[in-house]
This record gives structure tokens, sequence and C-alpha cells, in this order.
């Protein structure tokens, strides 16, 4: 059977608690991930900062007005309101990760087998579990892609 240490991705991305949205939008956007782990200065998984997290923010803040979480901006936006858009977007980049990030994480060892892993995606309804060894240091990442190329060597 295989296990997180087989099929996770390692060395894994992830973004410091104190560094600003504006860093992890350009980390998501680079990598084209839809999510980022959150690690303190020990190495220790602290968090989630996700694609939905950053939006759900910019809507609570007025950043982007008539959205929805596809993140569409409606095409009945008035231009006098693109000057607040860009006040707000400056306010949002200058947010840190750690007044935004998803702080209940679910992370698995190493050695948690791929069926363990997959229930607890499923369980959850989550894209992406932080692995961990056993000092809570984050060691790697198992997204569903991984998963699915596990299936795929099955």
């Amino acid at each position: 059977m295989q296990k997180a240490r087989d099929i996770m991705s390692s060395p894994p991305i992830s973004i410091h608690e104190d560094k600003t949205l504006r860093e992890a939008i350009e980390l998501l956007a680079e990598h084209r991930f839809s999510g980022l782990p959150v690690v303190n200065n020990e190495g220790k998984i602290v968090g989630i900062i996700s694609d939905t997290d950053i939006i759900r923010y910019s809507e609570k803040i007025k950043v982007v007005p008539h959205t929805n979480l596809s993140g569409w901006i409606s095409p009945y936006v008035d231009v006098s309101t693109l000057a607040t858009m860009r006040k707000g977007m400056d306010s949002l980049h200058q947010t840190r990760v750690s007044e935004v990030m998803t702080k209940k994480v679910f992370t698995v060892n190493v050695e948690a087998e791929a069926t363990d892993i997959a229930r607890l995606m499923n369980r959850r309804n989550i894209n992406r579990i932080p692995v961990v060894d056993g000092n809570n240091k984050l060691v790697g990442v198992v997204t569903r892609a991984d998963m699915v190329q596990c299936m795929a060597k099955l």
C-alpha cells in the first residue's frame, strides 16, 4: 500500500504566516496552485491559504464588488468604482496571510496510507493535505492530483 511519503509533492511550496496576501497571490499564480500550506518560523504548519479564502476576504472588505466565488466581476460595475477597487486592492495586498488563512488544518504523517488520505479528503471536502513529520514540521503536500496519479499507478 502506498503511503503519504510515496505520493506527496516534496519539497513543499509554502508561505510564512507573516507574508502578505500579495506574496501569497503571486505564489499561487506562479505555480498555478489553488492553495498553500502556511508555516511559522519553525517550519510547523499553522494554516492553509486558498484562492477561496482570498476571494472571500476581498468580498468581505469590499475590494471587488459584485463578485461570487467564481471570481467573476459583473460587467455592470460603475467606472467610479474602479478607484475604490484599486484602494481596496492595495489594502488587500498588505494584509498578512495569518489574518486570512484557514487555521483548522487537517494533516497526515508521512506514514499515512493513501486510502486514509483519500477518505479524509473526501470526508472533509479538502483539496490538499499537508504532510508533517513527527515534530509537526511540513515535509510535503498531497493534493487531489497526487491522489489521481497514485490511482493511475495501481
